[in-house]
């Protein structure tokens, strides 16, 4: 996802994608992590053992029957005929979930280039201050949404939260687009990024409990794919920005738009089996995993379902306290780490710096220079789209990382070795668009895919919430000090930086992140449960 950052002095930085700097809560990584001594001393043998508590050949001992592949097919496939459409059934739901997704892309770039028409007719052109103030009260209603979100969605399900998420994003675009003053600016991006924030959280959750095992990972790259069709959409939108200094209110009356498609959409969109299961609705459980998942799976389906439920307890709703017990501490600060070095990694930065780069070669208008980027970012989440299910999650991340590493090297080193001035930018262009598109690979969408997947039943929507709101707090300040940064060091080394960030995310996703890829949830879950291997050892 893109996100939006706050600068001071400067105008802001404008938002940028997937999803954006705070230290991991101590006591977390506490809970989670062994003594020192016994981490530096024995560090093998830990990686070890949490690498062998997920491992697949672990599964059968644990008495946990994995889903059949060619269950998921449809049978003219099975004799090889045809295509494999197993994903269509589930297709439709995830498309109306991606809506929010395409509601976060637009608001993050129809304040991209608007932004001067907006504080000029609202009189604080020239206050970078207040400019910036009206990007960033985006990112604090978006943190409190996803601390939120966990609650609600225990106690609502998904449904009925998309529904009632759309009320404070349609009212944000409405009332930002008749806005008279810089308070109701304010209130409407507020309330936008309210929604956004839960909206944040609650994509992965709903996909990931509703797609199939074996294109949970495809389905759930529609989110990144989602986000840069709203990024695109709002930039084509703009371009009358540039002659008309009012367009700004027209844009927002449209993003008001796609939340009435999301709300209409959402009651004809099935809920998660495993909330209606956990709630007791074992009925509509049952008609849902037949319609989505095939009536072979139902059984199945139903029985994993309930073994995890009985071992989480019978309360609906999950404690933040439950954060601190394990495997839940680990995951949570897994999904929290994931995010702090996605955005150290600099993509804000980098998004930002990359108009001025296309500047050096010709592109001066900035509208075009962005969908240039939008266009890379949407090439590498199709990219994503295809390998996901096929490579897996972790081998997408590492390749990820270090090909963003090496887009940032070679930036650095155009900019710091004396070259002929053409091939000097031709390769600071090179590098900029190879970032983007590897970022769009893996660190982008796999990072806010892998930590449900990880999360268990119980405490999924806060393990999520917990780790996005690291995402906002780090987006944040990333926005706030890269220019500052730049200015003071140049953008040689603060990129070098994000070259060296990129080549520790992925030693850390070599050593840390285990692989999904093809198996349930409630197999993942049940393979990192100390209680169910206590129990089957019994």
């Amino acid at each position: 996802m893109w996100l939006a950052s706050v600068p001071h002095r400067h105008r802001p930085l404008p938002p940028v994608p997937t999803i954006l700097t705070a230290r991991p809560n101590p006591k977390l990584f506490y809970h989670s992590l062994p003594k020192p001594a016994s981490f530096r001393f024995g560090l093998r043998h830990r990686l070890n053992r949490y690498k062998a508590s997920a491992a697949k050949k672990q599964v059968p001992e644990l008495g946990i029957r994995k889903p059949d592949g060619e269950k998921f097919r449809p049978q003219e496939e099975k004799n090889g005929e045809g295509l494999d459409l197993g994903w269509l059934p589930a297709f439709p739901h995830v498309l109306i979930a991606s809506m929010s997704n395409f509601l976060f892309g637009y608001h993050i770039g129809v304040m991209n280039g608007p932004i001067v028409s907006i504080a000029r007719e609202l009189g604080f052109e020239g206050n970078s201050i207040l400019e910036g103030l009206v990007v960033s009260i985006f990112i604090v209603g978006a943190f409190i949404g996803s601390i939120c979100c966990g609650s609600i969605v225990d106690k609502l399900g998904c449904r009925r939260t998309f529904q009632i998420d759309t009320i404070p994003l349609i009212l944000g675009a409405l009332i930002s687009a008749q806005a008279h003053s810089l308070d109701e600016v304010l209130l409407g991006r507020f309330l936008v990024g309210l929604g956004i924030g839960v909206n944040t959280v609650l994509v992965p959750i709903y996909i990931s409990e509703i797609a199939p095992t074996k294109y949970r990972g495809s389905l759930g790259t529609l989110c990144q794919i989602g986000t840069c069709l709203g990024i695109i959409s709002s930039l084509f939108l703009g371009i009358p920005s540039e002659t008309d200094p009012h367009w700004w209110r027209t844009m927002l009356y449209i993003a008001s738009v796609p939340g009435f498609v999301l709300a209409l959409g959402m009651q004809y969109a099935v809920d998660s089996p495993r909330w209606l299961c956990k709630v007791g609705r074992l009925s509509n459980a049952k008609e849902v995993i037949k319609n989505v998942w095939g009536a072979s799976e139902v059984e199945k389906a139903i029985e994993e379902f309930q073994a995890v439920i009985k071992n989480d307890g019978s309360d609906l709703e999950s404690s933040w306290l439950e954060l601190l017990e394990e495997p839940n501490s680990r995951v949570a600060c897994l999904g929290g780490a994931l995010f702090v070095l996605q955005q150290f990694a600099g993509i804000n930065g980098v998004l930002y710096f990359s108009s001025l780069t296309f500047q050096d070669v010709g592109i001066t208008s900035s509208a075009l220079a962005s969908l240039l980027i939008g266009v890379t970012n949407f090439a590498g989440a199709l990219c994503a789209l295809y390998l996901i299910d096929k490579q897996g999650r972790q081998k997408l991340l590492i390749g990820s990382y270090l090909g963003m590493a090496l887009s940032m090297f070679l930036v650095v080193y155009a900019i710091s070795f004396p070259l002929d001035e053409e091939l000097g930018h031709n390769l600071s262009i090179l590098g900029t668009v190879m970032y983007i598109f590897t970022f769009a690979i893996g660190a982008g969408p796999v990072t806010g895919l892998i930590i449900p997947e990880l999360s268990s039943n119980r405490s999924r929507g806060k393990i999520i919430g917990f780790s996005f709101s690291a995402h906002w707090v780090c987006n944040f300040l990333v926005g706030l000090f890269f220019l500052d940064l730049v200015e003071k060091f140049g953008v040689a080394p603060v990129y070098g930086t994000f070259g060296g960030v990129s080549l520790l995310a992925a030693i850390f996703s070599t050593y840390f992140i285990v692989e999904t890829k093809g198996r349930s949830l409630e197999e993942i879950e049940m393979s990192l449960s100390s209680d169910f291997i206590a129990r089957d050892k019994k």
